[in-house]
């Protein structure tokens, strides 16, 4: 399976914004991009250039792909999908990116980012509706049931990344026990109630062109 393997704090300076790619380290005085929030590269500190709308663009697309953590083959299919399907092209794209069992496992505090929640499902950590699925892209319906392994349920990185939940989960479209550590995939999450910073329509118009 192909992945960035490379420095993820760079990412976050390119994009001009902390991407929580680190998770609890971006909220530390550790993460990079609170000293070096210069852009990378040799001329990255003699400030950022006013992009062209194309480069508007395809920054937004940047971001969106390093937010998820999905590579350029796969993000093009997503939005193919959305695209053919009824309404917002770029409302069902961010759905289909929010489906993703990689997402819905972070966004239940099992992990403390989407790539932790890409290797806890690789390693066959999480069941969906009672089978082990290890296909962190895995399209999640709504009403499935997604649990930690019972023999999993030890694990010291998913007890420390549910220590940050406080209270009740705060997503609606999502129902987490915390004391059975599994969470309900209630139903695919309307545009307002994702709570990302991004703007999906410059997408849908880079790919239009």
């Amino acid at each position: 399976m192909a992945r960035y393997t490379g420095p993820v704090c760079k990412l976050c300076r390119r994009e001009g914004k902390k991407l929580f790619l680190k998770g609890e380290r971006c909220l530390t005085t550790k993460c990079s991009f609170d000293t070096k929030s210069y852009v990378p590269g040799q001329h990255g500190q003699t400030g950022r250039h006013r992009l062209s709308n194309y480069g508007l663009q395809l920054r937004e697309k940047q971001k969106i792909k390093r937010i998820y953590g999905v590579l350029e083959k796969q993000f093009r299919r997503y939005f193919d999908i959305a695209s053919k399907q009824k309404g917002v092209t770029g409302t069902n794209f961010l759905k289909l990116l929010e489906s993703r069992l990689d997402n819905v496992v972070y966004r239940l505090g099992f992990a403390t980012s989407r790539n932790m929640a890409r290797q806890l499902i690789a390693h066959r950590h999480f069941m969906v509706n009672n089978r082990i699925v290890d296909i962190p892209s895995y399209q999640l319906k709504a009403g499935d049931v997604i649990q930690v392994r019972e023999k999993s349920k030890k694990l010291t990185v998913i007890h420390e990344s549910m220590k940050r939940i406080r209270g009740e989960h705060e997503l609606p479209w999502l129902i987490l026990d915390k004391a059975k550590m599994q969470g309900i995939f209630i139903q695919v999450p309307e545009r307002d109630q994702m709570g990302m910073d991004v703007n999906e329509q410059l997408v849908v118009e880079l790919y239009s062109k």
